[in-house]
C-alpha cells in the first residue's frame, strides 16, 4: 500500500471535547490534498449486564441527529484517564450503577474516515447501586432491555447508534441471549 506524506497541520478550532485540524498531505501520486480531523481524546461504551439477563441502556437527546436515541452507556475520557477508569466511572454517572467487574472485550476506531477517536468496550457485570451525579448537559432515561430483545433490536435496525451497535456486536460471545 502506497503511504501518504504529511506536509502541514493547522488547528482550526479548539472546542471542550475535541479539536479540529486541517492536515495537508502529499499523496501516492505526488499531488496534494487536505483533510479535515477531529481530534478527540478517546472514549467508553459499556455493556451493563445485570443479574436478571438485561441489559442497562440510556434514551437520550441527540442533537446532531435532532431525535432521542437509546444507546449503552458511553463517555469520554478525562485527558489522560485510563480507558477502564473511565468507563467505571461512566457506568457510575449514567446508569446509576457500579459494576464490581468491568472487563475490556475490545476497542475500535468509531470514525476514522475523519476522528482520531479510539473506544474502549467494556463489559460490566455484578452491578450494584452506587450512583455519581451526572454531567450537567446530559437528560437520560435508564431503560433494561432483556439481551435477546436488545440483540433483535439492533439486528432490526432499532438501535441507530453506531457504538451500540458495534459493541453488542462485539459482546455476543459474553452474553447468554
Amino acid at each position: 500500500m502506497s503511504s501518504f506524506e504529511l506536509l502541514r497541520s493547522e488547528v482550526l478550532m479548539k472546542g471542550r471535547a475535541f479539536t479540529i485540524r486541517r492536515d495537508f498531505l502529499k499523496t501516492p501520486d505526488g499531488r496534494e490534498t487536505k483533510f479535515e480531523i477531529v481530534e478527540h481524546g478517546g472514549s467508553v461504551v459499556i455493556i451493563p449486564l445485570d443479574a436478571d439477563g438485561n441489559l442497562l441502556f440510556v434514551r437520550q437527546y441527540r442533537h446532531a441527529a435532532g431525535m432521542d436515541m437509546l444507546e449503552l452507556p458511553a463517555g469520554t475520557r478525562d485527558g489522560d484517564e485510563p480507558f477502564e477508569d473511565c468507563a467505571a466511572r461512566e457506568i457510575r454517572e449514567e446508569t446509576g450503577m457500579e459494576a464490581h467487574k468491568l472487563t475490556h472485550i475490545g476497542s475500535f476506531y468509531l470514525a476514522p474516515g475523519y476522528s482520531t477517536e479510539y473506544m474502549g468496550v467494556f463489559l460490566a457485570t455484578d452491578l450494584h447501586h452506587n450512583p455519581l451525579e451526572a454531567d450537567d448537559d446530559e437528560f437520560l432515561t435508564l431503560e433494561k432491555i432483556p439481551v435477546k430483545e436488545a440483540l433483535a433490536m439492533a439486528e432490526r435496525g432499532d438501535m441507530p447508534d453506531a457504538k451500540s451497535l458495534a459493541a453488542l456486536l462485539m459482546a455476543r460471545p459474553h452474553l447468554n441471549g
